[in-house]
């Protein structure tokens, strides 16, 4: 296996941090993102030649550009990229304020998308490469209590989806993981929650409290497996358009799908009633 060079946003914490971690110990390059180099210390101090810290906000558009110049200037040919930075925000719609809102979505979405806008150009020109957006089966499953960050992970996936298909002409391909409950610290420390109102208690608005109680049981998912099957699935030719990770994420997926799918199928007669009658 020859090596490869690796840019991923969020290497602090969580599945960058996974990442990094097995991509560095098997003798890979990776440029990594963080907001404080302090938290990835050992890593430069470990790998010195193999590792490049890089300071960045996703949510400050020009220095994503400025970021990836740097870094595929330095590097030259980055074989992978990884769109990992985000959090989640938990609460009902009405009790986030519109700061929470708007930060959510330029982390979460805006910043996802500036990141691939900024490497297109790269990849094109070096011949190739894989962009690899991590999303969540929140992106195909809705919960009370979770909805912007259900709109940033179904955004960007219909993004991803999209853009797939322009640019695998090019030799591009995109792959969109959707990992189920894991134990990083997205679920049990850097979750952020509204300022609840009581008038949601008891109801399925805040049954999510529940989920981030490490008292009620640990997610299944193990992020280190995790990580694994992300790094192994650059192997995997053409690239997956979709990755499910986590048994119970994908039970979860197919029983929201078939659920789906039978409710479009119910409404055939009805979408047929609004189409022109035939030779009209």
């Amino acid at each position: 296996m020859s090596q490869r060079t690796w840019f991923i946003t969020g290497v602090s914490s969580g599945f960058g941090r996974q990442l990094a971690d097995q991509l560095l110990e098997r003798g890979d390059r990776v440029a990594g993102t963080v907001r404080d180099t302090g938290k990835v210390s050992d890593l430069l101090k470990c790998y010195p030649e193999a590792f490049h810290a890089e300071v960045l906000d996703v949510t400050d558009t020009a220095a994503i550009r400025v970021v990836v110049e740097r870094s595929f200037g330095q590097l030259g040919r980055i074989d992978v990229i990884i769109s990992n930075a985000g959090y989640g925000l938990f609460g009902a719609a009405e009790e986030l304020t519109n700061q929470q809102i708007d930060q959510m979505i330029a982390t979460n979405l805006v910043g996802s998308i500036q990141l691939i806008r900024a490497v297109l150009p790269h990849l094109r020109a070096q011949g190739g490469g894989r962009i690899i957006q991590i999303s969540s089966y929140a992106g195909q499953v809705a919960f009370p209590g979770n909805s912007l960050y259900h709109a940033t992970k179904w955004g960007i996936e219909g993004f991803v989806e999209s853009v797939a298909q322009e640019v695998a002409p090019f030799g591009i391909g995109m792959t969109i993981v959707e990992p189920g409950g894991a134990r990083t610290e997205f679920r049990y420390g850097s979750a952020q929650v509204a300022e609840l109102m009581p008038i949601y208690d008891e109801t399925p608005a805040h049954s999510f409290l529940g989920m981030l109680d490490p008292k009620n049981g640990l997610a299944p998912g193990d992020p280190a497996r995790m990580a694994a099957r992300i790094i192994e699935s650059v192997d995997v030719e053409p690239a997956p358009l979709r990755m499910m990770l986590g048994s119970q994420a994908l039970e979860s997926t197919l029983a929201t799908l078939r659920k789906r799918i039978a409710s479009f199928e119910a409404q055939t007669d009805l979408a047929a009633s609004t189409d022109f009658p035939p030779g009209e």
